[in-house]
């Protein structure tokens, strides 16, 4: 599921309080998941330590053994298509190539709910693609949940099976939208005029909801 909607209507706290990071100042949020990734916006890695090391670093603070840590690691490395980089530092990786290793790191904790905050708004449009296309198919072989919160309509009708409109602050949900096409996802999909038409219901609906 995605959620779009403008900026301040309240879509990271709604991912801070799936997380347990930040407590609904009302109502009730119900999550049904022991093991939980978050990709943040920034990849969030720590400059001295290498790829492998950076990978391996929350199932070293969960106390899990050396060994089956470094394996559960390479594992993730091998599904992010880095397999050849793990002894690189972040300073040597590119953009997207540090968005990979941070989606790596989550990776580790077999997570059963993926939380994404704008994971791929600081990056170019073809590896911002090209991201989506390897977060689907990670998707489908890991059949995780995932909130993704984005700016970009397209990029959330793309990744998602449902779409979740949000107005201005005070942020309420104006509209949701199912999209229905299959899993696993053709890119070529993007070029359809069916995807162009939900994307632009999404967007007319984002735009009245922001007046």
């Amino acid at each position: 599921m995605s959620v779009v909607g403008p900026s301040g209507c309240g879509k990271s706290t709604l991912l801070r309080i799936a997380s347990g990071l930040e407590t609904a100042s009302d109502g009730v949020a119900q999550v049904d998941a022991s093991r939980i990734g978050y990709v943040f916006q920034d990849a969030t890695l720590l400059p001295w330590r290498s790829v492998q090391d950076n990978v391996e670093l929350l199932a070293e603070l969960n106390g899990q053994p050396k060994e089956a840590r470094r394996a559960k690691a390479g594992r993730a490395i091998e599904l992010v298509g880095l397999t050849g980089f793990e002894k690189h530092l972040p300073k040597q990786l590119s953009g997207g190539m540090r968005m990979r290793t941070s989606l790596a790191r989550s990776l580790t904790l077999d997570p059963e709910l993926f939380l994404f905050d704008e994971p791929f708004g600081a990056l170019d449009e073809i590896t911002r693609e090209r991201l989506n296309d390897e977060l689907l198919r990670l998707f489908v072989e890991q059949r995780f949940a995932g909130l993704f919160i984005t700016h970009s309509v397209s990029e959330a009708v793309y990744l998602s099976t449902k779409v979740v409109v949000m107005s201005g602050r005070p942020g309420t949900v104006v509209r949701t939208f199912d999209v229905p096409f299959p899993m696993p996802r053709d890119p070529d999909i993007r070029f359809t005029p069916e995807f162009a038409e939900l994307v632009g219901e999404v967007s007319r609906a984002l735009r009245e909801g922001h007046r």
